[in-house]
């Protein structure tokens, strides 16, 4: 058998990598089925890899399983009801305006779309946003929390984990959602877990295997073309 040369390694390293990128997506419907630990430790050894500010790596996770996540479910679903008011750590976008507003709309609709909820108004539309505190039924959730001293840049760290954490757990035929619904309830969440009050929640991942027979899986959202996301200067 011929060895692989290290230009035909880049090209198999850059297809892997293409894959991952093109079918990872965010899941709102899970199957029970837990993911085995070891296959949990994978992931999150692999996102933690991920680069960050003067290597501070600031990510800390919590990661829930079997009667873990229940519970928490159970805490989250119950705070949400009694407290549908929003209070983050870290501070959510002041406004969606332009393009960014159309592409959020877009989503939304995208799901309302595939549940059959888009024309039964903003009460069915309520009851779907409330599946985000059942965690889409997940088996696991992972809580991301930083530094507050660390400021914006270990928050910048964590989103750049996160995403290590998004790709690994696709690689591994697991599915997951980045769930910044989680951290809009930061004093629950960090009530729930004991956490200090230097721990600041950047958001939940809930993960495990997809059902690919739900409806809110069935769509994909698209990307901004190449040439809006580059501005060149060659001269």
């Amino acid at each position: 058998m011929s060895a692989v040369v290290p230009e035909q390694s880049s090209q198999l390293l850059a297809e892997s990598m293409r894959h991952l990128f093109a079918h990872r997506h965010s899941c709102r419907a899970f199957k029970a089925e837990a993911v085995p630990r070891d296959v949990i430790e994978h992931v999150v050894s692999m996102a933690a890899r991920t680069a960050s500010w003067c290597n501070a790596q600031p990510w800390q996770v919590i990661v829930t399983a079997g009667s873990g996540t229940d519970r928490f479910r159970g805490a989250l679903l119950e705070h949400a009801d009694r407290h549908p008011a929003v209070a983050p750590d870290l501070a959510f976008p002041r406004e969606y305006a332009g393009v960014y507003r159309e592409r959020k709309r877009q989503a939304a609709f995208q799901l309302y779309q595939s549940v059959g909820v888009f024309d039964k108004g903003r009460e069915a539309w309520a009851a779907q946003a409330r599946e985000n505190f059942r965690l889409f039924g997940a088996p696991h959730v992972a809580i991301v929390t930083t530094e507050e001293s660390l400021g914006v840049y270990g928050a910048i760290d964590c989103g750049a984990f996160i995403g290590g954490f998004m790709l690994a757990a696709q690689a591994l035929g697991v599915a997951s959602i980045a769930q910044a619904s989680i951290a809009a309830h930061a004093s629950l969440v960090r009530t729930h877990f004991s956490l200090p009050s230097s721990r600041l929640v950047v958001c939940g991942i809930s993960f495990g295997y997809e059902d690919e027979t739900h409806p809110a899986n069935a769509f994909r959202t698209d990307r901004a073309p190449l040439s809006t996301l580059i501005t060149w200067d060659e001269q």
